[in-house]
């Protein structure tokens, strides 16, 4: 589940292949922690709180393994929506898998929803969205393109190029040069805005020039070849970063017969994070076993007789002996011993069959002694705390 991978053939699903790195690094972790904390909401867990410290561990491949179903079957719900698409499946499955660090970054394992439960909602939006970024991309020519651009995007792509600060300004001023001065044409067409003619480029041209001179370091003037050059750099750097080539962690390296991109990343795994996430789960499980006994016994203690019960509270609450309790009650004192063993018995049975179901525990003399121990700790701290709750009421 956290070492596969989907395999497509002519984009379609073709079978799982499993990644020797990751089936190494989970086999080993295996080892180190107990059977009863091997299950896929623990793991799940503790790769995505190992992602967390370290981003580029393995842990984000096990997640993305983890995901690979979830991602493929919200594209395949999603991709009927639209019915003119450029993109094939796989193309599609590459897009939303790639986006598992967003996903990861907006999971808060901390709430009830799990990492599979939000990713199949997150997969489902990222697919939908870069579908239609790449629909309004596709069908749009370079001007069009830039008209319905907005300031702030251009230069979020041209940063994401490389361009420099004092480049992007006059990219960015020959853009709105573009946009002041394009005369649009009586088409309702906007995606298929034609090419600026001579009298256009001639008028953006000089709005260039004339702006120029209000930026700090201006220039030299442009001529129209160059404010044209400059837009289609543009054009092509925002289609890049609007719509960018996705590639998965498991293609080849570059110029190499053997291995994958993903075997590059670093394991700084922590075995400190599985011990504590252990040691949580351990805390947690021995929190609720702690609960689910008192609960128990509360309710075997209330099936004992009314006599049985009053003996109870007079040796461990009030702390009389045996003998004392026998003089109180005007009784033999083995009766006494024997009807607080009886009382005992019933509790212990009760402890011993709840753990034979619940933990599978067999009933072995040192199991039945170390729970002997357990029920004599609780009549002995149940009772003192009935006696404190009865001081403070009165």
């Amino acid at each position: 589940m956290f070492t596969t991978f989907l395999q497509f053939e002519a984009e379609r699903f073709n079978g799982w292949v499993y990644d020797a790195k990751l089936r190494r690094n989970i086999q080993n972790l295996l080892l180190q922690i107990p059977q009863t904390q091997n299950s896929e909401n623990f793991w799940a867990t503790y790769w995505h709180k190992a992602w967390q410290i370290q981003p580029n561990s393995l842990a984000l491949s096990h997640l993305s393994a983890y995901l690979q179903e979830t991602c493929y079957w919200a594209v395949k719900r999603t991709i009927p929506q639209f019915t003119s698409l450029q993109s094939s499946l796989s193309d599609c499955f590459q897009i939303a898998i790639a986006q598992v660090p967003k996903i990861l970054k907006g999971c808060d394992p901390n709430q009830k929803a799990s990492l599979k439960s939000y990713s199949n909602v997150a997969f489902g939006n990222i697919i939908r969205d870069a579908l239609r970024q790449q629909q309004e991309i596709d069908y749009a020519n370079d001007w069009a393109l830039l008209l319905k651009l907005s300031r702030k995007r251009l230069q979020e792509a041209l940063q994401n190029a490389g361009v420099t600060d004092e480049i992007i300004t006059h990219y960015l001023l020959a853009w709105k040069s573009f946009t002041d001065g394009y005369i649009l044409s009586k088409s309702p067409g906007v995606r298929k805005l034609q090419k600026p003619d001579q009298d256009t480029w001639d008028t953006i041209t000089q709005l260039y020039n004339r702006e120029r001179l209000t930026l700090k370091n201006p220039g030299i003037e442009c001529n129209a070849e160059t404010l044209e050059k400059w837009l289609v750099f543009c054009a092509k750097q925002v289609r890049s970063y609007l719509y960018p080539v996705v590639s998965s962690l498991n293609l080849p390296k570059l110029g190499q017969t053997e291995g994958e991109l993903q075997d590059d990343l670093p394991d700084n795994t922590h075995e400190s994070l599985l011990a504590s996430l252990i040691d949580q789960e351990e805390a947690e499980t021995q929190k609720n076993q702690q609960i689910e006994i008192h609960n128990l016994l509360i309710t075997a203690l209330a099936k004992l007789t009314p006599q049985s019960q009053q003996l109870l509270q007079l040796y461990y609450q009030q702390g009389l002996t045996q003998q004392q309790i026998a003089q109180q009650q005007q009784i033999q004192q083995y009766q006494v011993s024997r009807q607080l063993a009886k009382a005992r018995e019933s509790l212990l049975l009760a402890i011993t069959k709840w753990s034979q179901e619940k933990m599978h525990i067999s009933p072995t003399s040192n199991v039945v002694k170390y729970i002997s121990s357990v029920l004599e700790e609780w009549l002995q701290n149940y009772f003192s705390n009935l006696e404190s709750h009865s001081s403070k009421e009165k």
